[in-house]
């Protein structure tokens, strides 16, 4: 596996685990608990993939830098800064939510879940924009 798959595959896998997410959100306010265990449980999977093919495309591949000047790359040091201590909190959120959600501890559930889906969702859409930067909107590097 080369680079650029990882990466690309891992921008899909981000906005796999997006979509689930807000469909599973539906799920829950329209009262389709069985639906929404399911699709959340699958946006789990999706972010755990993500997660495993990340680490793996970064151990064999240097961080690529951010080419851009002036706005866009205080933007996108922005993004960058409030994206990383998020995502690590993701995983830890998301195994909560699913052990309170399937041992029946409902108002635990319910509580970490207003807290840590919207920081899940912020984190999934900052990881597209930042991969949108970085390989579709990354300038070249300045001349030396």
């Amino acid at each position: 596996m080369n680079a650029p798959f990882l990466v690309h595959m891992n921008a899909v896998l981000n906005l796999t685990a997006l979509v689930l997410l807000i469909v599973g959100v539906v799920f829950v306010k329209r009262g389709r608990i069985a639906a929404h265990r399911k699709v959340m449980i699958a946006a789990f999977v999706a972010s755990s993939l993500f997660l495993v093919s990340y680490l793996a495309n970064r151990s064999m591949h240097p961080e690529k830098p951010y080419h851009g000047d002036g706005l866009d790359r205080v933007f996108y040091y922005i993004v960058l800064a409030t994206h990383i201590p998020l995502a690590a909190a993701v995983p830890v959120f998301a195994i909560l939510l699913i052990r309170f959600g399937l041992k029946g501890r409902i108002d635990k559930h319910k509580r970490l879940a207003r807290v840590a889906v919207p920081i899940w969702v912020y984190v999934s859409v900052t990881g597209v924009v930042i991969y949108l930067m970085l390989f579709w909107f990354n300038p070249p590097p300045p001349a030396s």
